[in-house]
């Protein structure tokens, strides 16, 4: 009877280990999605916010029709990659952000322009809506490598494959897409 008890407190503790162990990587899974939600987020607000700036500045803007086009086929391109998994957004939100730069470059030639009021607030809008896709990013790649590590420690590899954890995807910015457009808009 001894042995039966100590058995079964055996058995119990093991039980609640792989509880402990499953209910952890469960909450570090839930984070993450939680992380790339905050991320569309972001990204949905800014896809909203450039279509406004194009019409804002179509009007001043006659012979810098390319540079409105490529933002508008990136943003278009952004808004569609979401459906195909975190590198391949990741991808498009960066040449997106690439033909804002572009925008932001040229919107620098007009005088008029930086100095209406309707496309300085846009411009600001935006550039805050980067700021927070860029930690709302810092935050999904905390939880990833979180995540990552803990699905890849012993004894918690060893459970992680039998209940389906799988390594996730960092959201990569490139290097040059890594920084917040910068824009001077000072009347000199």
């Amino acid at each position: 009877m001894p042995e039966l008890i100590i058995l079964l407190v055996v058995v119990g503790v093991i039980v609640l280990f792989v509880v402990g162990i499953y209910n952890g990587l469960v909450g570090r899974r839930n984070r993450i999605d939680e992380a790339l939600a905050q991320i569309q987020v972001q990204l949905k607000r800014r896809h909203d916010l450039i279509p406004n700036l194009v019409n804002a500045v179509k009007g001043y803007m006659q012979f810098e029709q390319k540079v409105l086009t490529d933002v508008t086929n990136a943003r278009a391109a952004a808004v569609t990659a979401g459906a195909q998994g975190v590198a391949a957004q990741a991808q498009a939100e960066n040449m997106l952000t690439s033909t804002l730069r572009s925008l932001f470059a040229v919107v620098e030639n007009y005088p008029e322009l930086k100095a209406n009021q309707n496309v300085l607030a846009l411009q600001e809008e935006i550039t805050t809506t980067e700021n927070q896709i860029s930690f709302s990013r810092q935050h999904y790649n905390a939880s990833v490598l979180d995540y990552n590590n803990a699905i890849q420690v012993f004894p918690n590899n060893l459970l992680a494959g039998v209940f389906g954890f799988l390594k996730r995807e960092f959201f990569e910015a490139e290097p040059e897409a890594a920084t917040v457009p910068t824009v001077d808009l000072s009347l000199s």
